[in-house]
């Protein structure tokens, strides 16, 4: 008898394990707006995260970060998470009308990306890019200040580069040229350089890394970077459309560190939660970003801390502290 019973409660416990180990039974849409250089590690992302939680259908919007959060502010779209290539348009945009917080999480940087196809590939240096870009022969593009994250980062880079070779007047001859070459969000640059219609492009390292384009590495004073070199950084200035027609934004170089959010209406916040839960942790979401050459910045001081979920608080800092 008593050997029944010892059975019987192993069984019982085992179930109790196995029931507690199981995933929540979430489902339904996630929706996901997030800038156009998170494309690939987001697929990637929901790939593995579908593993886990099979009924949720994981709905991916990819566009310029500026563009995502007026999607949420001026369109009134639905949205669960916004993932921004530079963290201040969460600040900027959406805190506090439309979201609570905002978690830094991944770093990148500014770098010029071609092919083997690119006119003077086999000399363009870190000392000489501004003048074989500048050649007319030459053709780049750049993504829209207004629209993207990484169209305000090159002007920005274009700015530092001129204090930094001494050039007066370079930032503005390099955007003024090839302005027919410039685009909505980043990665629909690189079509046009994997067709040949133009020689190089501005874009983060990670893009470069996940579609195995060559790049050539700025330096540190001027490619958004390296922590260390923000004061330096925020000397430069792009003045972008605001968030209402007819208004300006002034937006400030920093250090270029991505952040996300969950929006306070959130059509699915249980699985929005799940899916952030994964996408920070080490040895999830984030060895999937570094993989594709964005390295994590976790956990950095985030804007809303006592607010977030309770899930999500390990992958922060408190701002207060």
């Amino acid at each position: 008898m008593k050997k029944i019973f010892l059975s019987l409660l192993c069984f019982i416990m085992l179930n109790i394990s196995a029931f507690a180990q199981k995933p929540a039974d979430l489902s339904g849409d996630l929706i996901i707006f997030h800038a156009g250089s998170l494309s690939v590690p987001m697929k990637d992302l929901k790939a593995e995260f579908n593993k886990l939680y099979p009924k949720v259908n994981v709905l991916l919007e990819s566009a310029g970060s500026v563009e995502c959060a007026r999607k949420i502010t001026d369109l009134k779209k639905p949205c669960d998470i916004m993932a921004s290539s530079d963290f201040t348009v969460i600040d900027k945009m959406l805190v506090p009308g439309y979201a609570e917080w905002n978690i830094r999480f991944a770093s990148n940087e500014m770098c010029i990306v071609y092919t083997g196809k690119a006119r003077y590939q086999d000399r363009i240096n870190s000392k000489n890019w501004y003048d074989l870009l500048l050649k007319p022969d030459v053709a780049y593009g750049r993504s829209d200040p207004n629209s993207d994250p990484c169209g305000y980062r090159t002007v920005m880079t274009m700015q530092l580069a001129e204090s930094f070779y001494g050039k007066p007047g370079l930032a503005s001859t390099l955007m003024s040229k090839d302005r027919n070459y410039m685009r909505p969000k980043e990665v629909d640059l690189v079509a046009l350089l994997e067709s040949n219609n133009i020689d190089y492009i501005f874009i983060y390292r990670s893009v470069a890394v996940q579609h195995k384009l060559k790049y050539l590495t700025l330096p540190d004073q001027i490619n958004l970077k390296n922590l260390q070199y923000s004061a330096n950084y925020q000397k430069a200035v792009v003045e972008i459309n605001g968030k209402e027609p007819g208004k300006k934004e002034l937006m400030k170089g920093d250090a270029m560190i991505y952040g996300v959010t969950i929006i306070k209406n959130a059509p699915n916040r249980a699985a929005a939660i799940a899916f952030l839960e994964y996408m920070l942790s080490k040895d999830k979401g984030m060895r999937i970003m570094e993989r594709d050459g964005q390295p994590s910045a976790i956990p950095l001081p985030t804007v809303g801390y006592d607010k977030l979920p309770a899930q999500l608080k390990p992958f922060a800092k408190d701002l207060e502290r």
